[in-house]
């Protein structure tokens, strides 16, 4: 599985190992990821020139070194910038002893539109503003709109959280190695990144494994072996049944909005529970969806005694207050879970809302022991609202909010956005990449839970299948494209679902 993401404490760990195992060296490392990035140059932009290579004084400036040798081995213009003197003895001392190109200051840095940028500054482990020269060349690139080859990461963007570190260089292509680096996926790094090529340096599969990444690129791969597929002799009630709470009379529509899509995701039986006074109103918009009277905590008890249910969604449209709050804890707490069937509660929207004065509560109540999994969506404003103080604190990337506030909550946390973070209690996380701008519409989170309780439903594991919940929405909307509103979704979810299902079975 190539899809684990690498902070860079942990790539340095894999450059550490690799080279314990032998039999290449850190220069041998650096020489074939400065290799990669001359292929790359060479195949892309065979008619550059002058080409500008720019070297920091680390191993990020060691590989732009061996790539401006190579570029200039191969007939290339080359122009070498240096900030700073490697270190003596380092791999990059090595690597700049070794490139016979005249190094110019980066103070000097001078170039013309046509050209090509190859920024070797500074990688992943920046962890300081760029500043100086280095900002001062960012910014000539920027005003000429050169293109740029960046190295590793975009020369300030933080491999660790995807923030800008002062400024930083927009690449065209950039060329990472082994793994990618939650930087390239976060935003706003994400967007400084370009095309990402993943070369392989020497850096094993083996190696990684012994350093058990937590953090993924959500996809497939992830997910697909747990994905459910209905058996042959499958009846609709062991497909799952999942229960989305409606709201008053004039606030149905986004439960029936999650109420279709976790249909559409797979569950045999969906059920809308409504209060007495909006029966009527969801009566006239539903077909294959059941219907149900849930007033009170009371009528809960018997929905669970009669229909043994599978997964419930509880908060699109459904007002903020004791209601909710009664309803999640009543699913969450008493014994109920597994020994009734519940696989879990996906909490959205003002189900989340409901618990901002006394979250502790909620995140008690999802620690009892039985109790089914929890799965929150939040956006921003709601993630602040139940966490104040993880989401306040500046020293957090997204990632680590969302893996401080799943251990927290002992749920599993999807911290939405065009970067979504989905983060379980036990510290995996992975960062979502294919979101598209057509998403941001009203009703579109609503989909998205009842896809999440449409597979709880079908006994997927919680964080699996908020992961493939989250993919899958993205897909969906990413393909339909502009005009989207949440009323296509589940229907724009058909071509993803049944190419997962034809390579499940290839």
């Amino acid at each position: 599985m190539r899809n684990e993401l690498l902070s860079p404490a942990e790539m340095a760990e894999a450059d550490r190992l690799t080279i314990a195992e032998g039999p290449l060296d850190g220069y041998g490392l650096m020489r074939r990821a400065g290799e990669a990035v001359a292929t790359v140059v060479l195949a892309r932009y065979p008619a550059a020139k002058p080409v500008h290579v720019l070297c920091g004084p680390g191993n990020n400036g060691g590989d732009g070194y061996v790539a401006a040798r190579l570029l200039e081995e191969s007939g290339v213009d080359v122009a070498l910038w240096a900030s700073g003197e490697p270190r003596e003895g380092s791999d990059a001392a090595l690597a700049a002893a070794d490139c016979p190109l005249e190094r110019r200051p980066l103070s000097a840095f001078a170039a013309k539109a046509g050209s090509l940028v190859v920024a070797a500054l500074y990688g992943a482990g920046l962890s300081k503003p760029l500043s100086g020269d280095a900002a001062r060349a960012v910014q000539a690139v920027t005003d000429l709109g050169l293109p740029v080859v960046a190295i590793d990461l975009p020369s300030g963007v933080s491999g660790e959280s995807g923030a800008i570190l002062g400024c930083a260089f927009r690449a065209a292509i950039t060329v990472t190695f082994a793994r990618k680096k939650p930087g390239h996926l976060l935003l706003p790094g994400r967007e400084m990144c370009g095309e990402i090529v993943l070369a392989d340096i020497g850096i094993g599969d083996a190696i990684i494994a012994r350093i058990v990444p937590q953090t993924f690129e959500n996809g497939p791969a992830l997910w697909r072996a747990v994905f459910p597929a209905p058996a042959v002799d499958a009846h609709k009630y062991r497909r799952g049944h999942t229960n989305v709470f409606s709201g008053g009379p004039s606030a149905t529509g986004a439960a029936r909005l999650s109420a279709l899509a976790a249909a559409r995701s797979g569950a045999g039986a969906v059920t809308v529970l409504s209060p007495a006074n909006a029966m009527q109103v969801n009566a006239a918009h539903l077909t294959s969806i059941m219907l149900r009277k849930v007033d009170a905590v009371a009528d809960l008890g018997a929905l669970l005694t009669d229909r043994r249910p599978s997964s419930f969604v509880l908060g699109p449209g459904f007002g903020v207050g004791e209601k909710a709050r009664d309803f999640a804890l009543a699913l969450l707490g008493a014994g109920q879970g597994q020994d009734a069937g519940i696989e879990g509660l996906v909490l959205d929207a003002d189900g989340i809302s409901s618990f901002r004065d006394e979250p502790e509560t909620l995140f008690q109540a999802a620690r009892t022991p039985g109790a089914p999994a929890l799965v929150m969506t939040p956006h921003e404003g709601e993630f602040g609202r139940l966490s104040p103080d993880i989401a306040d604190d500046k020293a957090l990337s997204k990632l680590a909010k969302a893996r401080a506030a799943a251990q927290r909550a002992n749920a599993v946390i999807v911290y939405k956005g065009a970067d979504s973070v989905i983060a379980a209690p036990d510290g995996r996380a992975a960062i979502n990449g294919n979101g598209a701008p057509w998403l941001a519409t009203a009703g579109s989170g609503d989909v998205l839970a009842g896809i999440i309780a449409g597979l709880l439903a079908q006994g997927m594991p919680a964080f699996e299948a908020a992961c493939a919940a989250v993919w899958i929405h993205a897909e969906a909307g990413s393909r339909f494209g502009p005009g989207l509103i949440a009323e296509d979704l589940p229907q724009a979810m058909l071509p993803v679902l049944r190419e997962l299902m034809e390579r499940a079975t290839e």
